[in-house]
């Protein structure tokens, strides 16, 4: 294409961005720069009332025992040196969890630092017989220190990870309770887990997603009780090894999982609490995207009067790099597939890294399905649990990406950084341990944040050693964007190619990928991030043409790929975010921009070739 025709296409973008969206008011009467279908359903009342921890639920998912502290929060700015407002009302309100950046949260405006407030009361019932109350926050982004009555109960550091704090010796025998959070939130302007979020948002770097951004919430338990409980299925696919994290002193705690499917019991095992047990399963029937099969769990901690009951959830599944046909591939169950997937940031116009309601959450995962896809690329940012609920319960398989340091702080990274960097890699992986939908962990991506060559195969060592039943692809393009390239270790060859796609072949020790491609653009006016530049590459000029270079791009896959031993790819990308307009679906999640049909066709065709030995 001509430079006068990139230009002339580049002008007709710029003139449909500006073309301005409907008026939506929100909650507060402030009116959304663009808004979805689901942003009038939010307000003080109804902010996220879902259960937070689908793996973790006491004493059940369906009737779970908890307090949602979603909803509006006494809110101020702060300029750091401020200590915290202990008994004072601030006079400004968040609505929570959604970061204070977004429309939704009532602020809309950045702080680097800022106090939330809140009084609660806690129902006697949290407290009886000897229970504890934990308080528990699923993100807060990024430094949060929280007190209790005055009384410092939890320090956290880490936008993406979950804490939780048992607040029982700091509760008042009566009255409302005083819960404040002191955040500091220096996005791009420290050498932390940042994603994509920019103090300046521009081209491929959008808003910033500051302070509590995922569900609060207070949990009657035990003295003793469960942390985290996880089910990694055994390589012979008939079992579980099912370990477990406990709160509290354990001296000679118990634990006893029964494994359900479709109501009826299909296994069962017990053991000393905290160590490995072992979970046969009568009759196993495996997870994959054709079947997203869930077992179902009940487990009960026993430590002498003391009992903790939770519900939990998995699939049996296996992934892995096998020889098949003389080359590497990844193989699900033991069968070769091909891992057709969108690029998922996780924006939002409305809650920027909030979902505004639990059903748009789903949505775009659903939508990934019904188009053809069977896996996602979650890119360069940790979801809520809720997310890789439904991924695990739609049938979609994850790529989980680490959020990336800043971009361009690569040679000015301390060892402190270095070593934050690691102990966030570990924390994530510890925490989405237990999701059957990830199938694989990316910890760079085109060498945004990464130090070295050598920072790749170690990151990836790493990740391994904790979690060896997935694969690791240690720096997706590694023939991308920079000087650093391919650190050759992990289990995948991955390369960027846009538009593409790129056509790798596995090599002695790794299978093959392409992890972007496609980005092809078309605006929608009315439907587009306002007063935001757009970048037009890949520009096409209709629905049309956005159909038939889709179609054409994915059936080089199809026709190409598979013949070289490629077992992967990733389009970007499922939907627009601010500038960028290279979704299949606008960023208001209004205009499905292809023909959902003719994706489909071409990309079950391409699984179906990826899938043949």
């Amino acid at each position: 294409m001509s430079a006068l025709m990139n230009m002339a296409m580049a002008m007709s973008f710029a003139s449909m961005a500006m073309a301005a969206p409907e008026q939506t008011t929100i909650w507060n009467g402030k009116v959304a720069p663009l808004a979805t279908p689901w942003t009038t359903e939010v307000s003080p009342r109804n902010a996220l009332p879902e259960y937070p921890r689908p793996q973790l639920a006491r004493p059940s998912l369906e009737h779970p025992q908890w307090m949602s502290l979603n909803g509006l929060w006494q809110y101020a700015p702060d300029d750091g040196q401020g200590k915290p407002p202990f008994g004072q009302t601030l006079k400004g309100h968040v609505l929570v969890p959604y970061p204070i950046e977004s429309v939704l949260s009532g602020v809309q405006k950045h702080s680097d630092f800022m106090f939330y407030r809140r009084l609660v009361d806690i129902p006697a019932a949290f407290t009886a017989h000897g229970q504890h109350v934990r308080l528990n926050f699923g993100a807060v982004d990024h430094d949060a220190t929280v007190y209790v009555n005055g009384t410092q109960i939890a320090r956290h550091a880490g936008g993406y990870t979950s804490f939780s704090a048992d607040i029982t010796s700091a509760i008042r025998p009566q009255g409302a309770q005083e819960i404040i959070v002191a955040v500091h939130a220096p996005v791009d302007a420290a050498n932390v887990m940042v994603g994509k979020q920019r103090l300046k948002p521009e081209g491929i770097f959008y808003t910033a997603a500051s302070g509590i951004w995922q569900s609060v919430w207070l949990e009657p338990v035990p003295a003793i009780s469960l942390a985290q409980l996880n089910f990694t299925p055994a390589r012979t696919l008939d079992a579980f090894a099912v370990t477990s994290k406990l709160d509290g002193r354990s001296e000679r705690a118990t634990l006893h999982v029964t494994a359900y499917a479709d109501g009826k019991a299909v296994g069962e095992a017990s053991g000393a609490a905290g160590q490995p047990l072992h979970l046969a399963i009568a009759h196993p029937r495996l997870w994959s995207p054709q079947d997203p099969f869930l077992y179902t769990f009940k487990a009960t901690l026993t430590q002498g009067d003391q009992r903790d009951e939770v519900t939990s959830y998995a699939g049996l599944r296996s992934i892995g790099v096998e020889k098949v046909g003389g080359r590497n591939r990844i193989v699900l169950n033991g069968k070769p597939t091909f891992l057709l997937a969108t690029l998922d940031q996780g924006y939002w116009p409305d809650g920027i890294y909030t979902a505004p309601t639990d059903a748009a959450l789903k949505f775009d995962i659903q939508k990934t399905r019904d188009l053809g896809f069977n896996t996602i690329r979650k890119h360069i940012k940790v979801e809520p649990a809720r997310w890789y609920y439904w991924a695990d319960r739609i049938g979609l398989m994850v790529w989980q990406d680490m959020p990336a340091l800043p971009t361009d702080r690569n040679d000015k990274l301390s060892a402190a950084d270095k070593t934050a960097f690691r102990a966030d890699v570990s924390s994530i992986v510890e925490q989405l341990e237990g999701e059957t939908s990830i199938i694989g962990w990316i910890p760079f991506n085109e060498g945004w944040g990464q130090w070295s060559i050598p920072a790749a195969a170690e990151l990836a060592a790493q990740i391994k050693q904790l979690d060896p039943s997935r694969l690791v692809d240690a720096r997706s393009g590694a023939n991308c964007c920079d000087t650093k390239g391919d650190p050759h270790a992990g289990d995948v060859y991955d390369v960027h190619d846009y538009q593409g796609p790129g056509l790798p072949s596995p090599d002695a020790e790794r299978a093959a990928i392409d992890g972007e491609h496609g980005g092809l653009t078309l605006g929608i006016p009315g439907h587009v991030w306002p007063n935001t530049p757009i970048n037009p590459y890949g520009a096409v000029k209709d629905h049309d043409a956005l159909n038939a270079g889709y179609v054409a791009n994915t059936a080089v896959l199809r026709d190409k790929g598979v013949a070289k031993g490629m077992s992967g790819s990733v389009y970007t990308q499922i939907t627009d975010v601010e500038g960028e307009h290279n979704g299949l679906y606008t960023y208001d999640r209004k205009v499905e921009k292809v023909d959902e049909v003719k994706v489909r066709a071409i990309n079950e065709e391409t699984i179906r070739a990826g899938a043949q030995p």
